[in-house]
């Protein structure tokens, strides 16, 4: 193993932090009339009693306002075709106007948008909001959940997109993407 013994810097970290490969989802919610959206790979079961998820968004962003003030937010987690989405939702500063026009969604059970081409998808009632430094960590309750199709999921891994191999095991090493 190789021991790394320099002083702790953001790039290191990051680096270190990115060899822990994650899913990519894209979490929404409602307000003032607009939908806001915004593309995670911080996001994570927390409890099955009570049924808890948390998300981590960064304070700066207008998507963490938006989904503090909601209270409520979906989540659609992304398959392996989602890597268009996942980049567009990634995007700082686009316009919110008519943002999810070009993506196929439906209105959830409390009203916020769920992508069609979700692997998965779920919505959450904001429980506990606590500081992350320069995020904050949310927590919900899970309201709805939903299995709308079985496909691969999008996977992010050392600052790249990456794809299971097809038909691959458990076990079989990721594509090792571009």
């Amino acid at each position: 193993m190789r021991s790394v013994d320099n002083q702790v810097t953001q790039e290191l970290f990051r680096a270190v932090a990115g060899r822990f490969a994650t899913g990519i989802a894209i979490v929404t919610t409602h307000g003032d009339g607009v939908d806001h959206a915004m593309t995670v790979n911080a996001f994570s079961s927390v409890s099955l009693d009570p049924l808890l998820v948390l998300v981590c968004v960064e304070k700066v962003a207008r998507f963490h306002d938006a989904v503090v003030a909601a209270g409520e937010w979906g989540v659609s987690i992304l398959g392996e075709d989602g890597e268009e989405a996942s980049r567009a939702f990634a995007t700082r500063g686009r316009t919110l106007e008519g943002q999810l026009d070009r993506w196929a969604h439906r209105r959830g059970s409390l009203g916020l948008p769920l992508f069609d081409s979700a692997i998965a998808a779920m919505e959450c009632r904001t429980t506990a909001v606590h500081d992350g430094g320069d995020h904050s960590i949310i927590v919900g309750e899970v309201v709805t959940v939903a299995l709308p199709r079985d496909a691969p999921p999008l996977i992010y891994h050392e600052g790249h997109y990456r794809h299971l191999a097809p038909g691959a095991p458990p076990g079989t090493p990721p594509d090792p993407g571009p």
